[in-house]
């Protein structure tokens, strides 16, 4: 099955930016919605923004304006650039299949993820 690799996270100073990487092993271009999801010590997963295959796009309401998703299915890779960087972004960075009713599941095994650290 599919699996997901990210990469692109980092230690960066708030305010500033940084580019996350999610390259799949196979074909993406038919996951109807992808997305980025992160969670801190202590906290929930929770989803960050998502995407579909052709491009539209919804954003947790506390990065709206900062992120910006995209994906390249003819590279089979998804990415989160993140600008105006702020300490309570700080967290693990996954990708995923975002659910969707019965057609579609996220894969059991999340991964290693990226880290993703803001501070001073």
């Amino acid at each position: 099955q599919v699996q997901f690799v990210e990469s692109g996270g980092g230690l960066v100073q708030p305010g500033g930016s940084l580019r996350l990487s999610c390259t799949a092993s196979g074909n993406i271009e038919s996951i109807e919605m992808m997305g980025w999801y992160r969670q801190a010590p202590g906290k929930q997963r929770e989803l960050v923004a998502q995407i579909t295959a052709t491009g539209i796009t919804n954003y947790l309401m506390y990065v709206q304006g900062r992120f910006i998703i995209s994906r390249d299915n003819a590279k089979n890779t998804m990415y989160l650039q993140m600008n105006t960087l702020k300490p309570e972004d700080t967290a693990v960075y996954h990708c995923n299949i975002v659910p969707r009713g019965d057609s579609w599941k996220s894969l059991p095994y999340w991964g290693q993820g990226t880290q993703v650290t803001v501070s001073s």
